[in-house]
């Protein structure tokens, strides 16, 4: 995340989405939120100039942060030199390799993302989410709302699914542009994700992917009139669910098992 206001010395970048909280009472009510504590294995996602590292570090006593920019990585580096349980990872968080990081332990994972690389981002922790505890994110609201959504909302879509099937999902508090500097244009919004011990078991993630990508490409559509844009040849009578719905009434589980049931009819797994 980042730097409260008596450090702006570092000019936030437009290239990495960058805009800096400094608003110090929701800096406290972040933190409350994780409620991080000594056995806890934090890692931060963009750290920015350190306004979430310092309490998290505080109250963990160790935190290991991963940061693109090599400016903000050298401030990073000076800010925390005297404390031993600050480790920097300098690097991309889209190809970093979060799996290693957790050695034997979940990790617990916070960031205030980049709104133009937080579903990227997300998609991306939920392949490693065995190595998750949990997830606290600063994300554009409109994203939080998408990800909690219900079925039956017009903003339920594949992002909603994705994430549901994989995390439970809690919209925490909402975030004014007047705590950031520079201000973004959108209002922002705190999301825990806490993944889910045993999600219904998919016979092809991959085509669970295709599956609500060619769904919600026509929302409006039938499930029957949907899924004809699918590859392959399938014998809808066999399928348990009334395609007549649209898709943006099924709920998580049944885009699970309408998934499962299409991928009994293929010869062989994609």
């Amino acid at each position: 995340m980042t730097d409260q206001h008596s450090d702006y010395s570092h000019q936030a970048r437009k290239r990495f989405g960058q805009n800096f909280l400094v608003d110090p009472h929701v800096i406290d009510k972040i933190v409350s939120t994780i409620k991080p504590s000594v056995t806890d294995n934090i890692v931060e996602i963009g750290p920015g100039q350190g306004a979430i590292t310092a309490p998290l570090l505080a109250r963990a006593g160790k935190l290991q942060a991963v940061e693109v920019d090599r400016d903000l990585a050298r401030l990073l580096r000076e800010k925390f030199a005297a404390n031993s349980g600050f480790v920097l990872h300098e690097g991309d968080a889209l190809t970093f390799d979060f799996a290693a990081l957790a050695q034997g332990g979940k990790l617990r994972v916070v960031g205030n993302l980049p709104y133009n690389i937080s579903t990227p981002l997300i998609f991306h922790l939920l392949n490693v989410a065995v190595h998750i505890k949990d997830m606290h994110f600063m994300l554009q609201k409109e994203v939080v709302d998408r990800m909690a959504a219900e079925p039956g909302n017009k903003i339920y879509g594949r992002l909603s699914v994705i994430v549901q099937y994989y995390c439970q999902v809690m919209s925490v508090f909402d975030v004014p542009p007047s705590a950031f500097r520079p201000a973004p244009k959108v209002d922002s919004a705190i999301v825990r994700l806490i993944p889910r011990q045993h999600p219904i078991a998919l016979d092809s993630p991959s085509f669970f992917q295709t599956l609500l990508r060619t769904a919600f490409q026509q929302r409006r559509k039938t499930l029957r009139n949907a899924l004809k844009q699918l590859p392959g040849d399938w014998n809808m009578d066999m399928i348990d669910i009334d395609l007549s719905r649209r898709p943006e009434t099924l709920a998580v589980g049944e885009f699970a098992n309408l998934s499962n049931q299409l991928c009994s009819q293929m010869p062989s797994s994609p």
